[in-house]
């Protein structure tokens, strides 16, 4: 089975170590979940979300074209519903506001203001020196 980038597959976990499990993708190929791939969030203790033999869904985050080693992910598997509507419509949330298109006109109508508080700020550090 040929594999790519941002492929899901499905393995067995093969191993554990305590920076990341092994996973058996089926003939002689095999891949490393790193523990910061394992979950949203900090991860204590791997062994907390796979175990040995466990199968898992799994997403192809990188093949290294000279050795061959595999990066796994099922980090990008989950789903964060942070924004779910209760009668289970999703929201998208957008840090900035898309449909407005002022480019950097705000910053450059601040620019002056911002040197000059800049500069007042300069001095005093001056003058009680």
């Amino acid at each position: 089975m040929t594999f790519h980038i941002g492929q899901r597959v499905s393995g067995r976990v093969t191993g554990i170590q305590p920076y990341g499990a092994f996973v058996s993708l089926g003939g002689h190929r095999q891949g490393l979940i790193h523990i910061s791939e394992c979950h949203c969030g900090y991860v204590q203790d791997i062994h907390d979300y796979l175990k040995v033999n466990e199968e898992v869904d799994v997403v192809i985050l990188d093949i290294d074209e000279f050795t061959g080693k595999i990066s796994l992910s099922l980090r990008c598997l989950e789903r964060l519903d942070l924004t779910s509507q209760p009668n289970g419509h999703q929201r998208h949330h957008y840090w900035t506001n898309y449909h407005v298109n002022i480019g950097f006109k705000p910053i450059a109508d601040r620019l002056e203001g911002w040197k000059a508080e800049a500069t007042q700020q300069l001095n005093q550090q001056q003058a009680s020196s």
